[in-house]
C-alpha cells in the first residue's frame, strides 16, 4: 500500500504538502486519521505508519508541518537531525500547525458522509495531537505518543476523548510529570511502558517492539471506539 503527496490549504492561506493514503478496500473508510509527524518530518517511518492505519481501513493524511518554515523536511535520526528539527519546531510555533491540522480534518470530512476523524501524533506530533484535541474543531479523538512539549501545555483541556503513551525510561518526560498530568486530567487515558522516548519507531535506536505493539493495539481499539 502506498499513498501520494497532495497540496492542502490552511485557513490562513498557507499551502503545504501532505502524504495521503486511502484503504485498498472498496468499502467506505472506517474514518479518517491525521498522523502528526516527529520532529524529523514526514519521512519513511511516518509514511509507513500512515500506510499501517490505511491497512486497518482508515483514510490517512500526514501533513508536513514544517512547510511553514522549510518545505519537504526529512531529517536523519542523529544529533544534527534532532537539533535541526527542534530549531524548525521553534521557528514554526504552534498556532500555524493547528491550522494545518484543521485543514487536514476538513479535507477528510469533505463530502456528504462527514466521516469521523481522529489524530495520532508521535514525538513533536504527540504534542500537536494534545493541542489539537483542545483547539481543532471536529476531532473525534486524539492519541499522542511521548510528546515532550505536552508538559508545556498541561493546562490545555481536550475537547475529545484523548489517549497518551509514554515511556518510563524517557528522560525528557519524567514519571512525576506524567503523574501530575494524570492527576490534572483524569479523563485522559494514559499508558506508561517500560521503554524510552521514540519506542514506536523501528528506525530509531530506542525502538521497543513489545511496547510499540501494545501501544498500537490500544490505539486501534481507541480509534475504533471513538471514530464511528
Amino acid at each position: 500500500m502506498s499513498g501520494e503527496w497532495v497540496e492542502l490549504v490552511a485557513s490562513d492561506g498557507h499551502r503545504f504538502q501532505a502524504y495521503h493514503v486511502k484503504p485498498e478496500s472498496e468499502e467506505a473508510p472506517r474514518g479518517g486519521i491525521v498522523v502528526a509527524m516527529e520532529i524529523f518530518g514526514v519521512n519513511g517511518h511516518i509514511q509507513a505508519v500512515a500506510d499501517g492505519f490505511a491497512a486497518e481501513g482508515y483514510e490517512v493524511i500526514a501533513p508536513q508541518l514544517y512547510d511553514r518554515a522549510e518545505p519537504a523536511i526529512d531529517l536523519p535520526y542523529d544529533a544534527e537531525g534532532i537539533a535541526r528539527g527542534r530549531a524548525l519546531r521553534e521557528q514554526v510555533g504552534w498556532e500555524g500547525p493547528m491550522l494545518d491540522v484543521g485543514a487536514c480534518v476538513t479535507h477528510l470530512r469533505q463530502g456528504e458522509a462527514k466521516m469521523p476523524v481522529g489524530i495520532v501524533g508521535y514525538c513533536y506530533g504527540g504534542a500537536i495531537a494534545w493541542l489539537a484535541a483542545a483547539r481543532v474543531p471536529n476531532l473525534g479523538c486524539a492519541v499522542g505518543y511521548y510528546g515532550t512539549a505536552i508538559l508545556n501545555f498541561m493546562n490545555a483541556t481536550p475537547k475529545c476523548p484523548t489517549m497518551l503513551h509514554f515511556g518510563s525510561k524517557d528522560q525528557t518526560i519524567p514519571e512525576d510529570k506524567i503523574e501530575a498530568l494524570a492527576e490534572k486530567h483524569p479523563e485522559v487515558a494514559i499508558h506508561v511502558y517500560d521503554a524510552d522516548h521514540g519506542f514506536n519507531s523501528d528506525r530509531r535506536a530506542n525502538y521497543d517492539e513489545a511496547a510499540a505493539r501494545l501501544a498500537r493495539e490500544r490505539t486501534l481499539d481507541f480509534l475504533a471506539a471513538h471514530l464511528r
